[in-house]
């Protein structure tokens, strides 16, 4: 049996579990194996959720028997207060989290897909968020890509004076991901699962040819005077940068790059 149909049935027992348990009202599976399972493969993992009744959210994330009657566990976390991250003992790792109904009206998800129900409870359709996924893209260049070129020379600041961790989320994190707030406005979008929840996902195949810099824009904690040149040079590509700024960016990368 391949990896894929390992965690699809891994699923699907904890469903049969669940139902013989008692006190779970549905399973819903989430990411690839929820309502992405094109996208399953070898490297992907359970994640989902288990809708209960009140009073048992506590029973199902502090005694774990109901997962360890699907597949002994080697490892577990409680990561959250609603949930575990868990390694079962033939590799497989997952992570859940446990509501009550209620508590899935302030919840941010992504849609899920209905593993199994309990066939008395008749709500579906919290397999699809109440509230709008959190707003991680910008309408306009001018702010994003300024802040990056900021985070360009502050970083570069603080690695003149050695502080090159710091610098390093400045330059390789902070600018980079400015930029991805606003890669939809200069590039087309390959068609490729994107995540609500982080522009970052699957990026190589959403974004190939931006992909294709992020080598030289991201190049580690000894490299971040050459990463900041490239990520200017690539800002420069697509907006107007003030030249006194880039000068002031350039100056201070062929500065740290003598240190």
């Amino acid at each position: 049996m391949s990896k894929t149909e390992k965690l699809l049935k891994r699923l699907d027992e904890i469903g049969k579990v669940l139902e013989r348990k008692g006190g779970a009202e549905m399973l819903l599976g989430l990411g690839s194996v929820g309502m992405e399972t094109e996208r399953l493969d070898e490297y992907s993992d359970l994640d989902f959720f288990v809708i209960v009744k009140p009073g048992y959210k506590e029973r199902y994330i502090r005694q774990l028997d109901w997962l360890e009657e699907v597949y002994p566990l080697a490892y577990s976390f409680r990561n959250t207060d609603d949930g575990c991250k868990i390694l079962f003992d033939d590799g497989i790792y997952g992570e859940f989290a446990i509501f009550e109904e209620r508590e899935l009206e302030n919840c941010d998800y992504a849609e899920g897909r209905v593993v199994w129900k309990d066939p008395s409870y008749t709500r579906v359709d919290f397999a699809k968020p109440s509230r709008p996924a959190p707003r991680l893209t910008e309408d306009s260049l001018d702010h994003p890509l300024n802040e990056a070129l900021t985070n360009l020379y502050v970083g570069l600041g603080r690695y003149a004076r050695g502080e090159k961790l710091t610098a390093t989320r400045f330059v390789q994190s902070y600018a980079v991901g400015s930029i991805l707030s606003v890669l939809h406005l200069l590039e087309t979008e390959e068609p490729y699962f994107p995540d609500v929840f982080g522009l970052e996902r699957r990026l190589e195949k959403r974004y190939p040819r931006f992909a294709a810099n992020l080598g030289e824009m991201i190049q580690g904690y000894d490299r971040v005077p050459e990463s900041a040149l490239c990520i200017l040079q690539y800002i420069e590509r697509v907006y107007p940068v003030n030249q006194r700024l880039a000068r002031e960016i350039r100056q201070l990368a062929s500065m740290c790059q003598q240190l």
